[in-house]
């Protein structure tokens, strides 16, 4: 019998193992672990406080003489009472809903009758119901004239007496008025003819004040004549006197002219006329000094002298000054024609040089004008190849482009047929749910019209006219019903200006209007009318 094995299936031999017992792996195992007992125990102690101090809570949150436990109340009971008042809103809003769309549904279905009721159709038939209504007052009214008729038949004697009194009393209250109207009438004549005779007294002192005012009048136009014939003649003097003064003007504005223009004739050669003047002023003033003191002759014989002499030397001088300026001004006119010779010259010598250089600039200007002609042709060339280049890529985009959009009509033609045949389909159905409109409404119309009718036969009216109101097919018309167009009845109208609608019958009324027009000869004309 082989000994049992000391290692284990890993290999681990046994007898190399450590063997503990419980306690020591438990002392090693709290020695590794304290950190995380010490944890753990103090979060167990933790959890433990806060289970206490809820505990606490739980049991003081109850009580009610505290004042948590009455602020809790507090609060508890606002909230029942806002829950309460909530919920009242609640129903009240609910209630005022209620009310307010049993309000609308009212107003709603009266919208609905009262549009009902505005149709042509239930017009029509309302007033053929007011005829009815009329037609039985009318019956009613006959039957009451008849009683009343019955009733006053033996009162004729007395309503013709009291007739006859009334009339005679008319009379003698008519006379009793026409006497009055003439006295009244006496008495305005009178007082009329004094009115008139007192408006011709008036006139008369009227006519007279007009006489004496128009004799002032005349008198103040004689004296306003007077006074304007002095006033035109002091005018006219003043005119006159304006007129003396104005030409005396006239004449020395002249003589000022002709001096000035004697002044500016006498300037026009400075140092002649300027030596002339004075010789012919010192004479003038000489005859007129000899004139004027022709008693002093002898005493002003020696001025006289001492004044020739003096006029003498000054005419010297005046010379002298005179050949002097003449020959500056030779001397400047000569230098003046010098300076504008060697200006001519100077003008052309750069007139030539000037030509010369433009002559260069222009072949030079030619050379460079026909590079730029040969670069701009190349130029031109070159872009009309690119515009040709371009063209061509235009037309090919041009090309697919129409291809694109006979690609895109023809789908939009596809599209357009089916959008139309859905139309169709649409206007079909409508057209469809129309005639059942159409025929919920004549159901409708039949029974509310054989209720009406049926109410009124029970009051005992006459109940043709709503009858014929109420004819199967709208329109109101006299013809046949289309029953393809929902039933309607249309209307035959004549083919004249006034467009009535005709009966549907033929009376003696339309054979007296063709005997009028037409004579007793037959005729197959309608002159308008559709029989």
């Amino acid at each position: 019998m082989e000994p049992p094995s000391m290692q284990l299936a890993d290999g681990t031999d046994l007898r190399q193992v450590k063997v503990l017992t419980k306690t020591d792996w438990s002392r090693i195992h709290d020695q590794l672990n304290r950190r995380n007992i010490e944890e753990e125990k103090l979060q167990r102690i933790k959890e433990e406080k806060e289970a206490q101090r809820q505990k606490s809570k739980d049991i003081v949150k109850n009580w009610g003489n505290t004042i948590v436990g009455q602020r809790q109340r507090k609060l508890e009971a606002r909230k029942i009472r806002e829950a309460k008042e909530e919920e009242e809103r609640v129903a009240i809003d609910i209630e005022e809903a209620k009310y307010q769309a049993t309000q609308r549904k009212e107003a709603i279905e009266k919208a609905k009758t009262q549009q009902y009721y505005q149709t042509d159709r239930v017009k029509a038939f309302h007033g053929a119901l007011l005829l009815t209504e009329v037609l039985k007052e009318r019956e009613a009214q006959i039957e009451l004239k008849k009683v009343k008729k019955q009733a006053i038949a033996g009162k004729d004697e007395d309503w013709l007496r009291l007739a006859q009194q009334e009339y005679e009393e008319g009379i003698r209250r008519d006379q009793e008025k026409a006497a009055t109207r003439i006295k009244n009438t006496l008495e305005t004549r009178s007082f009329q003819q004094l009115q008139v005779n007192e408006h011709e007294r008036l006139k008369a002192l009227d006519v007279q004040e007009d006489i004496i005012e128009g004799e002032e009048l005349k008198k103040l136009g004689m004296k306003y004549h007077l006074e304007k014939e002095q006033l035109e003649k002091v005018m006219k003097e003043e005119q006159n006197q304006l007129m003396l003064d104005n030409l005396q003007q006239i004449q020395d504005l002249q003589v000022l002219k002709k001096i000035q223009q004697q002044q500016e004739d006498e300037e026009d050669d400075e140092c002649r006329v300027f030596a002339a003047a004075k010789r012919k002023m010192m004479k003038l003033r000489a005859e007129r000094e000899n004139n004027i003191h022709i008693e002093k002759q002898a005493h002003l014989e020696k001025i006289r002298d001492k004044l020739r002499a003096q006029i003498k030397e000054k005419v010297d001088n005046e010379d002298e000054r005179i050949l002097r300026a003449e020959k500056e001004i030779e001397e400047k006119k000569i230098k003046e024609d010098e300076e504008r010779a060697i200006k001519v010259k100077k003008m052309i010598q750069e007139s030539a040089e000037h030509r010369q250089k433009k002559v260069l600039a222009d072949e030079i200007k030619r050379k460079t004008e026909k590079k730029k002609d040969l670069e701009l042709m190349a130029i031109r060339k070159e872009a009309d190849e690119i515009f040709h280049q371009n063209e061509l890529e235009k037309e090919r985009v041009r090309q697919e482009n129409t291809l694109k959009l006979k690609s895109f009509h023809d789908k939009q033609k596809d599209h357009n047929l089916k959008v139309k045949e859905l139309l169709r389909q649409e206007q079909l159905a409508l057209d469809k749910a129309n005639l059942e409109l159409l025929g919920i409404e004549e159901d409708q119309f039949q029974e509310y019209a054989q209720k009406v009718i049926k109410h009124c036969e029970e009051g005992g009216r006459n109940t043709i006219p709503l009858k014929k109101a109420a004819r199967q097919g709208a329109g109101g018309g006299c013809g046949p019903i289309f029953a393809g167009k929902g039933g309607i009845r249309p209307s035959y109208m004549a083919a004249d200006q006034c467009g009535k609608q005709l009966p549907s019958y033929q009376g003696q009324t339309t054979e007296d209007v063709k005997f009028t027009i037409n004579g007793k000869g037959t005729t197959k004309k309608r002159i308008g009318f559709v029989w």
